[in-house]
């Protein structure tokens, strides 16, 4: 059966009980893990904790924290004092991000992407074995970092974000999981092929990487308002994130993706939402009345080798339209 999750709004909250409040209604809504972006607001450490102190069941995760504007002792340090707190509910999602935060944000050189996510992961689970850390790579080389606590049990799974092909791949060689976005059902299935390949050359099975889909759902009684708030939030993430987004579905033959990342680099927003039309959206989001959305996630649910659904918001959704949207495709909503 497949997991129902929740990815919490990526746009700026008022509190950060707002934000716990999110997830605690997630966890009475049967969702079974609540994963928080760290993006331009509050830094994600810090509000996991708090999550993870005022709710009981449901796992919490990082989705993502990038592998450049902390080093990976701390983040298996971090990753370690979360485990304790959350009382082993706790996975960690590490991701390169892109140029535009690691270079524009934090003011980073945003060089071999792939090859320091590897060597981060790597570093990472020798800090959460309680073993010494000796460790010499070509993007970190650090020795005698040793945890001065008891490791922690379970040991956190070491989830990772990766949209081409090579980046899948790798996350089937060595990630506990993976976190695909910006993805169709028939998108999914060939970057799978990708994670069967990468789990073949590290001599592992795929079932081993726990695949996670996130998927913008928008459910209104007002459901013109629905589509265009997730139509908003496509058009921004294709054209104002990079390229990667714009990539991802090209890949998946959207040749219009093209022309939504031009239109909005122009300063042209509303040419792209209009480049952006129906049959996209439908593909990749779920939108609209209660049981449309519900039959989205039912063809992505239909993927053999999808394990969880991370339910996401538009940006430029309200705290009420999150909550009657996190109701609405909660795991028995229907």
């Amino acid at each position: 059966m497949t997991d129902r999750d929740v990815h919490l709004p990526v746009a700026a909250q008022p509190t950060v009980d707002s934000i716990v409040d999110y997830t605690q209604r997630a966890e009475a809504g049967g969702y079974d893990c609540a994963w928080l972006p760290e993006t331009w607001g509050r830094d994600a450490v810090t509000v996991l904790t708090a999550m993870a102190e005022r709710t009981d069941e449901i796992a919490i995760g990082s989705s993502i924290l990038n592998t450049y504007s902390r080093s990976p002792a701390l983040l298996g340090q971090t990753a370690a004092t979360l485990q304790e707190v959350s009382d082993g509910r706790f996975r960690l999602g590490l991701g390169p991000s892109g140029p535009a935060v690691i270079e524009n944000w934090h003011g980073l050189a945003y060089g071999n992407p792939l090859k320091r996510t590897r060597e981060t992961v790597d570093i990472v689970r020798q800090v959460l074995s309680g073993e010494a850390v000796d460790y010499d790579g070509d993007e970190f080389d650090l020795a005698g970092f040793r945890l001065r606590c008891a490791p922690p049990e379970p040991t956190p799974p070491i989830e990772v974000t990766g949209m081409g092909p090579k980046a899948v791949e790798l996350a089937g060689r060595f990630a506990d999981g993976w976190h695909g976005i910006m993805l169709t059902p028939d998108g999914v299935r060939d970057r799978l092929e990708d994670i069967e390949r990468g789990a073949e050359l590290g001599e592992r099975s795929p079932e081993d990487v726990h695949v996670t889909t996130g998927v913008t759902c928008c459910v209104l009684d007002d459901t013109d308002r629905a589509r265009e708030l997730a139509r908003q939030h496509v058009a921004f993430y294709v054209g104002g994130m990079g390229t990667f987004y714009r990539d991802a579905l090209e890949r998946q033959g959207y040749d219009e993706a093209t022309e939504i990342h031009d239109a909005w680099q122009a300063g042209e927003r509303e040419r792209a939402l209009e480049c952006l039309g129906d049959d996209l959206l439908s593909d990749l989001c779920a939108v609209g009345d209660p049981e449309s959305a519900r039959e989205s996630l039912e063809r992505y649910e239909a993927v053999d080798g999808i394990d969880a659904i991370a339910v996401s918001f538009p940006r430029g959704a309200t705290e009420a339209e999150v909550r009657q949207t996190m109701d609405a495709v909660a795991p028995g909503a229907d």
